[in-house]
């Protein structure tokens, strides 16, 4: 079924209240399921609450429907593309603040619930968030077309989040950003490369092998 008409509060029992089945495909991948199909400002508007207020927005979600509703919600490989971040009929202020609150979901969710595992290393201790962590820039949809006036606009706004998220006290939260700066780097190498030299300044001291990584995303060499 068609879900169109949502509140807020039954969209986040739709997204994350599921049973999550760990030996078969997640819910979304049944042939017969209801799917969240809003019109675009709405689903940017649900998003960006979400990111905002995730502490309160997922109070009494475990980890693992958290991770699996993010994946629902966002993830391109699932059912996450659905054009309403790239839609010009939602104002471009709406759009930009949806990108920008994604920092404050780093902050006030992967920042404390994840485990200080390198994804990129297959580490075996990485928590249940941690793969949606490390993953989220690369899954993340499209925030707009080539023919859209404010393409400029909403990728400044993209490369400032993660260098915004690349600098909390969390090596997951870091991986992911520089994970996701890597694959700019080939489009945007004048702004992705500065921002991973103030990281690597800045953070000297930090673990080897996460310092090793900012360089392979220096030059755009992630998976």
């Amino acid at each position: 079924m068609r879900l169109q008409t949502l509140s807020f509060h039954d969209w986040l029992e739709h997204a994350f209240g599921r049973e999550v089945r760990f030996q078969q495909a997640p819910w979304y991948f049944d042939p017969e399921h209801d799917w969240w199909d809003p019109p675009p400002a709405e689903a940017v508007s649900y998003l960006t609450r979400l990111f905002e207020d995730p502490q309160t927005a997922l109070e009494g979600f475990a980890d693992s429907q958290i991770a699996q509703g993010l994946t629902y919600l966002v993830n391109t490989s699932a059912s996450g593309d659905n054009r309403w971040l790239c839609s010009t009929d939602v104002p471009i202020k709406d759009r930009a603040r949806c990108v920008t609150s994604i920092a404050e979901l780093f902050a006030k969710l992967f920042e404390s619930r994840c485990t200080s595992s390198l994804s990129h290393l297959s580490e075996a201790d990485a928590g249940t968030l941690n793969c949606v962590c490390y993953m989220w820039w690369d899954a993340f949809p499209c925030l707009a077309l080539a023919d859209d006036p404010h393409l400029p606009t909403l990728h400044d706004c993209a490369l400032r989040t993660m260098e915004r998220i690349l600098h909390l006290n969390s090596i997951a939260c870091q991986e992911s950003a520089l994970h996701g700066l890597g694959h700019w780097q080939r489009g945007y190498s004048d702004k992705v490369t500065p921002i991973i030299d103030r990281f690597c300044t800045v953070h000297a001291k930090a673990d080897f092998r996460l310092l090793a990584y900012a360089q392979s995303a220096r030059c755009g060499c992630v998976l």
